[in-house]
């Protein structure tokens, strides 16, 4: 978008704004009537159109055009004008959709100060919809894990539909970065992506901060359904949202439509909807919490996001991705990490899962040094592992043990923290570990650790028949 398109039936008019603006350094287009600029708008489109109202020997007048745009093309300003102008018709712009009303004859000062704030205009939109398809793009879905390539298979059959997915996984799992990967990877992906943050949102104003609002005072103030409206709508932990608009949501999807708080007419939109939570929404269903008919209406096609526990290998080059990005965005030192850290990282409890992890390089870049590798013990941790001397820290349960109970434990608790770092590898276990393959199977066996599928990672955990090895 580069130039200003001018639609009006009298050719003296569209002449004169013409010579006005191209004076002024800016490059513009002209139509006479509909057909003409519905043409020119399939042919590029204009950083700002200006409307005439009444279109002679057209098939739409100026209205029906910008219902159209703002229905298809919805960052471009519109600036409608009229030579038989009255508030019901300024009204009636103003509410679908347009940018300004200015009546004929106009003053070219007048018309100069309303162009200039609707091109700003749309320099922020256009500089706002590239934030987000930089936002959307595929270079946060980071992985080479089992876990994260059953994630994007999963993924990628959705893309091209419009079927609306209910993304499940816990906090900081990713969720959002997933839903924004269907969205850069969809037919919409150049339209907007709008996040309904349902636990950040104050109950008392969702409506007006989803459907918009109509005042006298200020006008149209579109909500976020409107702004979604041709892209994606993500609902962020949708268990959040509160009973009341639950149900309006629900007409929303099937109807397309609906009103303005304050509003009386029906705003129609098309929208595709991607849903988050991290609650069991069945459960909550129970509870009666949650509408059961939204949860259907949303939960077309439900996706698990793993934990970072079950995607332990892909903890190393999240990290690295982590720390090049805090260098190109905040300049913060570029640093990589060293093996014992990488293992360090790879053992680690995350209950904030992939957050945490980026907290934490962050974190280490700041109070860290400023160049050489990242070496463990400048990894933050919640729990320390060692006594100030060195002594390993015994657990209380631990240091009641007999010698030969606490061995056990310890094995036990040591390779399947292994083999579940490595993804159930075997092979990378024990060579990690320094046994040979077929040892590392007699002693998983002795204790009881057994290896099963979930997720489409390989996750250890201990066989309660053979927790008590003879």
């Amino acid at each position: 978008m580069s130039d200003i398109l001018i639609v009006d039936d009298e050719r003296d008019i569209r002449e004169l704004i013409s010579d006005i603006l191209e004076d002024e350094g800016f490059a513009t287009r002209k139509a006479g009537n509909s057909d003409e600029c519905m043409a020119l708008l399939g042919e590029e489109l204009p950083s700002l159109l200006i409307l005439d109202i009444w279109l002679k020997d057209s098939n739409m007048d100026g209205i029906d055009i910008l219902k159209t745009v703002k229905r298809d093309t919805p960052e471009v300003p519109v600036v409608i004008i009229s030579g038989h102008g009255n508030i019901e018709i300024a009204v009636a712009a103003i509410k679908q959709g347009a940018y300004d009303f200015i009546e004929k004859p106009f003053n070219i000062d007048q018309l100069m100060v309303v162009i200039r704030r609707a091109m700003e205009t749309s320099r922020l939109r256009r500089e706002n919809s590239t934030l987000k398809r930089r936002e959307s793009g595929a270079s946060d879905m980071i992985g080479t894990s089992s876990a994260f390539r059953t994630l994007v298979a999963q993924l990628e059959k959705v893309t091209k539909s419009n079927g609306r997915v209910m993304l499940s996984g816990p906090a900081g799992s990713g969720k959002e970065i997933a839903a924004r990967y269907i969205h850069a990877h969809s037919n919409r992906s150049s339209a907007p992506f709008v996040t309904v943050n349902c636990a950040n949102i104050d109950p008392n104003r969702m409506e007006a901060v989803l459907f918009g609002r109509e005042t006298h005072e200020r006008g149209v103030e579109p909500g976020l359904l409107e702004q979604a409206d041709g892209g994606v709508v993500f609902f962020d932990e949708v268990a959040d949202m509160p009973l009341g608009t639950q149900s309006k949501i629900l007409r929303v999807l099937v109807d397309q439509k609906f009103q303005r708080v304050g509003g009386t007419e029906l705003v129609e939109v098309d929208l595709r909807v991607i849903s988050s939570t991290n609650r069991n929404l069945e459960q909550e269903i129970a509870e009666e919490r949650f509408r059961q008919e939204l949860y259907h209406r949303l939960n077309v096609v439900p996706i698990a996001v793993p934990p970072l526990a079950e995607r332990r290998e892909d903890i190393p080059v999240l990290a690295e991705h982590f720390l090049k990005h805090f260098n190109t965005s905040q300049g913060l030192p570029l640093r990589e990490l060293s093996e014992d850290a990488e293992a360090l990282l790879q053992t680690m409890v995350w209950p904030g899962n992939v957050r945490q992890l980026k907290n934490m390089m962050e974190r280490v870049l700041i109070l860290g040094e400023n160049s050489g590798k990242i070496d463990a013990k400048e990894l933050p941790q919640e729990e320390e592992k060692a006594g100030q001397d060195g002594r390993a820290v015994l657990s209380g349960g631990l240091a009641t043990l007999p010698l030969r109970e606490a061995r056990e434990a310890f094995e036990r608790e040591y390779l399947l923290t292994q083999i579940n770092r490595f993804g159930g590898n075997i092979s990378r276990t024990a060579s990690f570990v320094g046994m040979e393959r077929s040892a590392l199977h007699r002693k998983l066996k002795s204790l009881g650790v057994v290896t099963s599928n979930k997720s489409g990672a390989r996750i250890a955990h201990v066989e309660e028949a053979e927790e008590n090895p003879a």
